[in-house]
């Protein structure tokens, strides 16, 4: 075995350079342990993994990265610091920025299992590679930053890690000082609740300020992360503040980030203090956001607002929620109205969906009509959503004749939803549909409604259709008698079900002769 890996390694440099047969070597080797010998011999299968974690291709490198990780907790305590750490401390040191990249995902998983000496080595290799010539050493840095605290003993978190995160936060790219920002949320989360204030939020505070949006997107991005970090009272001093401002932001893409954090933040706000702080200082910034220039910010908005009235309660929900929920059922772009009717469950909890329901139809209806399908499709499986809720006697008034168009357009589905949702044998009794249209979906609509209405009702249409002058009408009608069968007695299945079959079985056309034939067979009539 070992002489299988020596000569395996000395030809690591000269395999093939594929990058996709580079990408499944890298993937492959660290499933290799067992062939190799077992975990004495796993060292064996760091050189060619060394090899391919220096190669140009990132994703070969992440891949021999992973498996790296993989491989070394099968490592002895000793092995680790005689082959392991070796290998981290030449990718650390080497001339390519390729190598170096590959080092910073590599210190977390050796460094709890070394000695003292080899741990002081590999933090200073970690605290070189953050000040690294090239940004792109340093963005793999800052993105390890975070997963290497985590496994430090807190007086190095404070004494080195701070420094670097200080740093990295600052760095002139911001590609950097985005990655940064999730590390604070890491680092956040291992300190005393004293040391936050003096050691992490000045930087967050400056980086939820950063000149750059795309660092402003990130605060926005982890902010409810970061609020469950630091905790309630710098919560209420520092990050309700910092939350207005980046709802308030210049860039539509951070309003967007943090308008879909709105409820989320709410609900973690300390709970003596969360109404008021809601009604002061997040409502107002919200109202704004409802008529905001960017469909994208209103459109997050709209997937998360519903849930404030569950927070507010009825009389809040009633008196400011209300009125900003019928403003977004009006709006413009149709993604911000179904986001609202695709949510109405939250507000219907607290005060029911009636109030709703005079401004929910026209919505819907337009919502209906919309030029692209996508649009049309998801109104239409929120409809089982909406029937529950508006009730029957609404639903058959308002709703029923726009269902039975959309059988027309794409809406095999929904039939079958809205029964289930009302599970009502009156109900369904009641609903007429086209009938060539409606043929896929009996015997969807036979288990939800059962023997009684299946028999007086669904196979009249089926039988009419069996004479139908199109043969796939007509194999479809065998097709649908198949699936029906199990839900008829046997006496409907031999006396009128079976004729039919055995019309159906001498077709001319050979498709309808086939699924006849193949119905008979299944439901047992030969």
């Amino acid at each position: 075995v070992t002489t299988f890996n020596f000569s395996f390694c000395d030809r690591s440099d000269t395999i093939y350079d594929e990058d996709e047969v580079l990408l499944a070597l890298a993937e492959q080797l660290g499933n290799f342990t067992m062939l190799v010998g077992g975990p004495e011999y796993v060292h064996c299968l760091l050189p060619p993994l060394e090899s391919l974690a220096t190669v140009e291709e990132t994703v070969v490198r992440d891949k021999a990265v992973e498996s790296l990780r993989k491989i070394s907790h099968e490592h002895s305590p000793v092995d680790l610091e005689v082959h392991f750490e070796p290998l981290v401390k030449r990718l650390a040191s080497g001339d390519w920025f390729t190598s170096r990249t590959s080092a910073c995902g590599l210190f977390s998983v050796c460094y709890p299992r070394v000695s003292s000496t080899v741990k002081a080595e590999i933090r200073q290799h970690f605290r070189t590679l953050c000040s690294d010539d090239t940004p792109m050493v340093r963005r793999a840095a800052a993105s390890k930053l975070g997963e290497f605290a985590k496994v430090l003993e807190l007086e190095y978190v404070k004494s080195d890690i701070i420094s670097l995160f200080t740093a990295l936060a600052s760095d002139e790219q911001d590609s950097v000082r985005l990655l940064a920002v999730e590390a604070g949320v890491s680092i956040a989360t291992l300190l005393p609740q004293e040391d936050l204030e003096t050691l992490v939020m000045p930087t967050l505070r400056q980086a939820a300020e950063d000149k750059s949006w795309r660092v402003r997107y990130m605060v926005a991005d982890k902010f409810s992360d970061l609020q469950k970090a630091v905790g309630p009272e710098i919560t209420k001093n520092d990050l309700v503040p910092a939350f207005q401002n980046l709802l308030k932001d210049c860039e539509a893409e951070v309003r967007a980030a943090a308008a879909n954090k709105v409820k989320e933040f709410c609900e973690n706000l300390p709970e003596d203090s969360r109404e008021t702080i809601i009604m002061t200082h997040i409502l107002p910034c919200v109202k704004e956001l409802v008529s905001d220039t960017n469909q994208h910010v209103k459109s997050a908005l709209a997937s998360v607002i519903m849930g404030l009235s569950t927070i507010l309660g009825k009389d809040n929900t009633v008196e400011h929620l209300l009125p900003l929920f019928l403003a977004q059922l009006k709006d413009e772009c149709p993604e911000v109205r179904l986001n609202i009717i695709s949510n109405l469950d939250c507000v219907n909890e607290v005060i029911g969906i009636r109030q709703l329901s005079q401004s929910l139809l026209p919505a819907i209806v337009e919502l209906a009509e919309d030029a692209k399908w996508r649009v049309r499709l998801a109104i239409i499986e929120y409809m089982p959503l909406l029937a529950g809720q508006l009730g029957v006697e609404f639903f058959d008034e308002k709703l029923n004749s726009l269902c039975m168009a959309w059988l027309v357009d794409h809406g095999r589905l929904l039939i079958r939803n809205v029964h289930n949702n009302y599970n009502s044998k009156e109900s369904a009794e009641k609903r007429e549909c086209p009938a060539p249209t409606v043929m896929p979906v009996l015997p969807a609509l036979s288990e939800v409604c059962g023997q009684e209405i299946t028999t007086k009702h669904m196979l009249p249409v089926v039988f009419k259709m069996s004479n139908d002058q199109v043969a796939n009408v007509r194999f479809n009608v065998a097709k649908s008698l198949q699936k029906i069968g199990p839900v008829l007695d046997s006496n409907c299945l031999q006396t009128e079900v079976k004729p039919v079959l055995e019309k159906l079985a001498s077709d001319q056309d050979m498709d309808v002769k086939y699924f006849a034939q193949e119905a008979i067979s299944v439901l047992s009539l030969a």
